[in-house]
């Protein structure tokens, strides 16, 4: 069907609910709906093969939940403990996390993904970052990849429609916003051609499962083909919460890789060379005081992959990152891991003595204390180097580039115990939901992302199984905002002056490069912030935009959107006396240095807890971004006789 309004043509779809994104938590969103008796449902994407869930990994890519084998004790509340005590985290969301952990766990694996156990049925487990049990589990790199192709599987064995080429433009409200109502969307196969652009789709629901915000940072370890859609989100009413809290680690640039576990603990020479590759060098020497300090904390970046200023001090594993980006930010060079020769010191080859006894017994009992750094990867993890070899770089003749980059959010967009958002009927998954706190537990972001599309999907066919407004009334309902976006459509394409695309995307992730990655400042943010805010408000006007490019233009909206809220976040922490915590550095000249030679931007003092019960939450208004401090709500430790539960759960008392 399609509908005429402001000019435009409008083809129009009505759904009681819509997935945006195709990732895992999209699509268990839709599979859980649909087992859940609500059929009138559709997932909306950009396309099925983008995202981060089916194109990034790790050395070994983990599922956090509830240990599953062995003797050694655990309960929902102790897993709950795990979670919130990593600092601003609600205690009612990490009970939901740790209670349905199992549920999603065992759902992938009825569905086929192949988590190990032994003969007897246990899923053994290990320790990961953050971790005092051993609750992670993994198939290798493409874990998550895995799961969404089974996830898929199940979407198309249910016949789910999936709108391909679609990019969400608007988050639809009601006049109040109090609510979503539906979304405008770009048809990206369709762009220059006004006809076909835009499609309306009215949705009682929004399930919205578009993941992190990809696109905001220049050094990005998110694939290519993740863009996220925070920032729309955002200016629709919904609100965020601790979005300063993003992860950033050590990843390789030509193709976009964590370079944690065997990558490091293989031990390959950190060289650093000019910007045209001559005048190489091994520089972490400059830093240790003796060889066994460089490589211990070499081999422990892979357990402890984060940037972490706590690692800082004493030469522990995160002097490697504040190094990383002094050679390649402030003084302009580049830095490779080189796997075809060993480390040196002042002149001499590794010499295995030279290790602490944690790199040398894990080098011993993986019978790899021999060879050069490739024959230790390929002996210990040779799927990690035919990873590189698929995408065109082979470990064994070249050097690997890399860099300190952006790798997740742990904050987003505010949800509650079924991750429903304030504006009612709208449901962030999977990254985008800013479920986590400061520290989280490596592969809790899985298990997040199952278990909140799960509630989300209780909730919706629990609650919210009305039908949506027909196409007519969403016009009178939401007609100003969808005219609003239409009318930026028309000044993107009249628009002959000002900045390229590409232009206009450079500046916005090189501003958060700058001001919101792993070293922050409180020098110069306002007038970044101020350029950025320019920038948003005058875009139709400030950038060249050719009709195939406009899906890229309402990107750009999009990011330059989350970069000013992002940014406002960082100031606000920043001048609430926030410290150096999570995996990020606050420069504060009465800190303290890592080392004496580093550079002042260094110096720094750690949060230590102080703010850790308490979250930041962030929403948009007239006036422009509020922010405002709450305390973070308790575990909670309810009444768990049965018969009481059993009440409640037959007269329709827990969803709620």
């Amino acid at each position: 069907m399609r509908i005429s309004f402001a000019g435009h043509q409008l083809r129009t779809h009505t759904f009681n609910t819509v997935v945006v994104g195709s990732g895992a938590a999209g699509l268990n969103a839709a599979s859980a709906l649909y087992h859940n008796g609500q059929r009138n449902v559709a997932v909306v994407t950009e396309g099925l093969k983008l995202g981060t869930s089916r194109n990034t990994g790790s050395d070994k890519q983990t599922y956090y939940k509830l240990t599953t084998s062995g003797g050694q004790g655990d309960s929902v509340q102790d897993m709950a403990r795990s979670l919130y005590d990593g600092g601003a985290m609600h205690g009612d969301i990490a009970l939901v996390e740790a209670a349905m952990s199992l549920q999603g766990f065992y759902n992938l694996v009825r569905i086929g993904v192949p988590f190990p156990h032994n003969r007897y049925g246990e899923y053994v487990g290990y320790k990961t970052d953050h971790d005092p049990r051993q609750r992670g589990s993994s198939i290798g790199p493409l874990t998550s990849r895995c799961m969404v192709e089974k996830l898929q599987a199940q979407v198309e064995a249910a016949d789910i429609p999936v709108l391909e080429g679609l990019q969400v433009i608007a988050v639809l409200t009601d006049r109040a916003k109090t609510r979503s109502t539906g979304l405008l969307a770009l048809e990206r196969n369709h762009q220059t051609a006004a006809e076909d652009r835009f499609v309306l789709i009215s949705a009682e629901n929004i399930v919205y499962a578009v993941g992190g915000p990809a696109g905001l940072y220049g050094r990005s370890v998110y694939p290519p083909s993740q863009n996220g859609a925070t920032g729309i989100a955002l200016e629709a009413g919904a609100a965020g919460q601790n979005v300063t809290e993003s992860q950033f680690g050590l990843a390789s640039l030509k193709f976009r890789w964590n370079l944690s576990g065997t990558y490091q603990q293989a031990l390959p020479r950190y060289i650093s060379t000019d910007k045209n590759g001559g005048d190489a060098r091994e520089f972490l020497q400059e830093f240790f005081p003796d060889p066994a300090s460089m490589l211990d904390a070499a081999f422990l970046k892979g357990y402890q992959w984060p940037f972490d200023p706590r690692k800082t001090q004493d030469y522990g594993s995160s002097l490697i990152d504040i190094v990383v980006y002094q050679e390649t930010i402030l003084r302009g060079r580049r830095v490779f891991l080189d796997y075809l020769h060993n480390p040196t010191w002042k002149g001499e080859e590794l010499d295995f003595d030279w290790l602490g006894d944690e790199s040398r017994s894990y080098l011993e009992n993986s019978r790899a204390l021999f060879g050069r750094p490739i024959d230790r990867l390929l002996h210990m993890n040779e799927p990690a180097v035919d990873l590189y070899r698929s995408h065109g770089i082979d470990l064994t003749r070249e050097p690997l580039e890399l860099a300190v980059c952006a790798q997740h959010n742990n904050g987003g967009l505010k949800g509650n115990i079924w991750w429903e958002s304030n504006l009612k009927h709208f449901f962030p998954v999977g990254e985008v939901n800013g479920s986590h706190g400061v520290y989280r537990p490596g592969g809790s972001a899985l298990n997040a992302g199952q278990v909140g599309s799960m509630r989300a999907a209780q909730f919706i066919s629990a609650r919210y199984d009305s039908d949506p407004m027909p196409p007519e009334q969403l016009l009178q309902e939401s007609g100003e905002q969808i005219k609003a976006k239409l009318e930026l459509s028309e000044r993107f394409l009249a628009s002959r002056q000002g900045k390229s695309v590409d232009e206009i995307h450079r500046h916005t992730a090189e501003t958060m490069d700058r001001y919101g990655g792993c070293i922050r400042s409180d020098d110069g943010l306002e007038a970044a912030l101020a350029d950025l805010h320019k920038l948003w408000d005058t875009l139709g006007d400030q950038m060249r935009v050719e009709p195939q490019e406009l899906g890229h233009a309402f990107r750009n909206y999009d990011r330059l959107a989350a970069a000013t809220a992002y940014l406002t976040a960082v100031q606000d922490y920043i001048r609430q006396g926030g410290c150096s915590r999570g995996s990020y550095l606050i420069a504060d000249p009465d800190g303290e240095l890592p080392l004496p030679e580093l550079p002042e931007d260094f110096r720094h003092r750690l949060d230590r807890g102080r703010m850790r019960n308490q979250v930041q939450e962030i929403a948009f208004s007239p006036d422009g971004w509020r922010t405002r401090w709450i305390p973070v709500r308790p575990i909670p430790n309810e009444d768990h006789w049965f018969e009481e539960v059993w009440q409640a759960y037959r007269e329709d008392a827990v969803i709620r």
